[in-house]
Parts: structure tokens; sequence; C-alpha cells
């Protein structure tokens, strides 16, 4: 079970978040400020961060910061009612790997959430292999009977994510918002360009096939034979 710390001066909102990941079976921890959540991350292992920017003590940018430098690597989530691009370059550049501007849905939340941990699952398997290919996260290397090639991010962990889970269906949504991210804005024809690319770039390899599913999506399957 994951553990999200809430980070929230405002004790409604805190008690709703809490009670809205609760609910989709997440265990949260609440912190009333940055400092607080510092004490929290000293007794418990933390999956995720959703935090307010705007707090007394120490607010949501200098938290996050603090963060990174003292080597936390767990997803941040900043909320705020700040929504300029000044503001949310702040929060990036201290950090952040995502921004939600109040008011919450908090269904959105939620899809962040998961789509947050996804990533920061693929990221934390630094190696998976598939047949007799091996992936390195560390180096965005594929290495085949064949031999090595080395991708780009984009193609390496898209790749990665159907390897990971082979024969697994992922829908192109699915792999849209966890490979591109749920705000991009990259076109959906984007996706279709980077199977092309793996597709020809390990048609000769015995070691998997990108498989289409149409209507759905795509899935990787171990055998020989060229990609489709």
């Amino acid at each position: 079970m994951f553990h999200i710390l809430v980070v929230e001066d405002d004790r409604d909102l805190r008690e709703l978040f809490c009670a809205v990941l609760s609910d989709h079976g997440y265990t949260p921890l609440p912190a009333e400020d940055g400092i607080s959540a510092f004490d929290v991350l000293e007794g418990a292992d933390v999956d995720l961060i959703i935090s307010d920017v705007m707090m007394p003590r120490m607010d949501g940018f200098e938290m996050t910061r603090a963060l990174r430098e003292a080597g936390y690597t767990m997803p941040v989530l900043l909320i705020t009612a700040r929504e300029s691009a000044a503001d949310k370059r702040e929060g990036f550049r201290a950090g952040t790997d995502d921004y939600m501007v109040k008011p919450i849905d908090v269904n959105e939340m939620v899809w962040r959430v998961e789509a947050l941990l996804r990533r920061s699952q693929m990221a934390s398997r630094r190696r998976t292999k598939l047949g007799g290919a091996e992936l390195d996260c560390d180096t965005l290397t594929v290495r085949t009977q064949a031999g090595s090639a080395e991708l780009t991010q984009k193609e390496f962990y898209l790749l990665y994510k159907l390897a990971a889970s082979p024969n697994r269906i992922f829908t192109r949504r699915q792999i849209m918002d966890d490979v591109w991210g749920p705000d991009s804005e990259a076109d959906p024809h984007t996706l279709d360009v980077h199977i092309s690319r793996l597709r020809e770039r390990f048609k000769d390899s015995p070691d998997f096939r990108i498989v289409t599913v149409r209507g759905l999506g795509y899935k990787v399957v171990e055998g020989d034979g060229y990609a489709r």
C-alpha cells in the first residue's frame, strides 16, 4: 500500500484530501506545513507528497527544494492558487514533478497521483529483462542478442513501460499519460511515430515483438519474428 504525505495548512482541505486518498486505497499521512512534513518523513516511508504552496513556517517551494537537497526522490505534487507561469516555473525549478491549481478536482488529483506513482516505479526499477533483451534505465540502452542500442528518453520509457509487463495491453491514453505526462500537448500521432521507430530499430530482434491491439492500444510479447 502506498503512503501519501499530505501537506496542507487548511485543515478542511487536508482532511478532504486524506479521505479521498484513503477511499482509493492509499494510506494518507497528514502534515500542516513543511516543517511538520519533515517530522513525518523521519518516522515513515513516504511514496509521494501532495503539498500546498502557501503555508506558514515553510512553504511548498521551500519544502520541495529542501527535500531534493536532502536526497529525497519521491514524486511531489504541488497544489496552489497561484497559476502564473512564473509560479509554475519556480515550482518545477524547486523540484516538483507535477502542479495543480485550486480549486482542485479531487478525482483529477487521484489520477495524477496514480500517474506519478507509475512513473516513479518505472524509474526505481533500473533494469528489466524480456527474453534475451535487457533494458537499462541508467544508460537508456537496450541490449539484445544482436547488440546494444541507445534510445532517446521517450523511446526508452515507452519500450520499458511495455516490456515491464509483457502481454499486458496498455491503452493509448495510459501510455501517453505515463510517458509524456497528463498535461502534455503532444499530438497522439507522436505515439505512433515512436512505436514505428522502435519496431524498425528492433525488427530483427528474436527477443520481443510490439503488437498493435486494434481499438485498444499496444503490448509487447516475447518471441521471434518481426514486430507488427
